[in-house]
Formats: structure tokens, C-alpha cells, sequence
């Protein structure tokens, strides 16, 4: 397989400094989602309920009230993204690229975004079609992504939604830890399959299924990184797909409600 880096990170620490720092920096993001998710997949399984019968809200409403419903979206999108701006500072270069290490460089920019939009048509189908098969055969709870409010700001705030998940995900999961753990020596298939299983599992919070689906997703990025080195082809994807999924899918579920299995609002 062709491997195509990004830089190397500017410091090299000692593996024990290394080993807590991606620690702490999983303790304050994704790291901690994934343990909530695990947790909150064993108390749906716990329930008497089925799982095909429960939901799971993406982005749900923070109060009754219009203005403190917007002001709590705001600062919680805000200070999620606080850890892409830690590993920013650690991955940070003296000279340009100064976000090199994370295989960011300001070059190519539009090839870049076009190859986004490809992989969405990559991924998205399929995963649709996977979601449906899950939810027949059991193995997603439906997915709400969000509250259907007709505030001026719905669209936008979900859109900011959809980038600060691509942002928070694709810097840490790809950017930082495929840096960080190449230099802690792991092999390239050790680190795709890692941060898939990593990327998989804060996603359990929707079911079984959504962990297969994430899964094959972070194979796929991982081994089109390492081949690449550039991180913008996989942030542009990952905002066209939550994107669709924030604003479109309220839709389609209105429209086609028997295949979603959301509730009637």
C-alpha cells in the first residue's frame, strides 16, 4: 500500500507523555462520548422495550424558550470543538504548514473538496441502505436529528451542528491520533483499525448496527488518508453527510415515516 504522511508532528515526547496526553485528549472529547455511548446502548438493551422501538435524538431542543434554546445550541457546539483547538495547539508547527502534522497544508483546495463530495457518494448511499436493513432487522434505534422548530435559526444552528462534527471527529480521530500514534511506533493497519473501533464506538448510543456502519466508515477514511496524507477530503465529507442527515432526513422520515419509524411530532 502506497502511504502518503502527513508531516511529522514538531515535538517528539516520551511514550509514557504521549500515551497521557492522547489520554486526556480523548477524556475531554470523543473518548468520553464513547463510554457514555456504551453505556447508554446497555441500558437501551436493559429496557423492555425493543430496540427498534426506541429513539435517539442527535441535536435535541436545551429549553421551551426560543432565545435560551438558541444561546445553549450556540455554546454547546462552541466548547465541544475545544478539543480540535488542543490538538491544534500540540500538532502546531513553527513553520508552514503550521497544521501540517495534521495534514492540513492550504493547498489543492478544490481537488480536495471535489474528492469530499465523492467519497460522500462513497458512503452516504450505502449507509442509507444500511440504516433501513438495520432498522428492519432490529439493529439501530430510530434516529431523530432534532427538533422540527420553525426558528429562524433551526437550519443554520444544525448546519453548525453538522461542522462541528466533522471538525471535532475527523481532527482528532484522523488528524491527531493517526500522528500521534504512529509516533508511539504502531504499525498503519494497528492505527486504522484503532480509531475505527474508536470512531464506531461513540456511535453505539444508536445501536449494534450504527457501530458496523461506523465501522466499514473509519476503514475506509483510515486507509484513504494513509494514502493521501490530507485531512480536507474527509472534513468535507463528513459535513455533507451529517449536513443530509440533520436538515434532509427530517423530511424524508416525514415523508416515507413507515421506513424511519420516527414519532408522530
Amino acid at each position: 500500500m502506497r502511504i502518503a504522511l502527513p508531516l511529522d508532528p514538531p515535538d517528539a515526547p516520551s511514550g509514557k507523555r504521549l500515551g497521557w496526553e492522547i489520554a486526556i485528549v480523548l477524556g475531554l472529547g470523543l473518548g468520553q462520548s464513547a463510554v457514555y455511548a456504551v453505556v447508554q446502548l446497555l441500558d437501551r438493551l436493559s429496557l423492555s422495550t425493543p430496540l427498534a422501538d426506541q429513539t435517539a435524538t442527535l441535536n435535541p431542543s436545551q429549553s421551551s424558550r426560543e432565545l435560551f434554546d438558541f444561546l445553549y445550541q450556540v455554546l454547546g457546539i462552541g466548547f465541544s470543538v475545544v478539543p480540535v483547538l488542543l490538538v491544534c495547539f500540540l500538532l502546531w508547527r513553527p513553520a508552514r504548514p503550521h497544521l501540517g502534522a495534521l495534514g492540513l497544508d492550504g493547498d489543492r483546495i478544490g481537488r480536495d473538496a471535489g474528492q469530499g463530495v465523492a467519497l460522500v457518494l462513497a458512503i452516504g448511499i450505502p449507509g442509507l441502505a444500511l440504516y433501513l436493513a438495520g432498522r428492519a432487522m432490529g439493529l439501530f434505534v430510530a434516529v431523530d436529528p432534532g427538533p422540527q422548530s420553525g426558528y429562524w435559526w433551526t437550519i443554520p444552528v444544525l448546519l453548525l451542528s453538522a461542522a462541528r462534527a466533522s471538525v471535532q471527529e475527523e481532527f482528532v480521530v484522523l488528524g491527531y491520533l493517526f500522528a500521534r500514534l504512529r509516533q508511539l511506533g504502531w504499525g498503519p493497519w494497528t492505527i486504522i483499525l484503532a480509531t475505527s473501533v474508536l470512531r464506531a464506538s461513540y456511535h453505539l448510543y444508536q445501536g449494534p448496527g450504527a457501530f458496523i456502519g461506523n465501522l466499514g466508515m473509519g476503514l475506509l477514511f483510515g486507509f484513504l488518508f494513509l494514502r493521501t496524507g490530507r485531512l480536507l477530503p474527509f472534513l468535507v465529507a463528513h459535513f455533507l453527510i451529517d449536513a443530509a442527515v440533520f436538515v434532509g432526513y427530517p423530511w424524508a422520515a416525514s415523508t416515507w415515516p413507515a421506513l424511519f419509524g420516527l414519532p408522530s411530532h
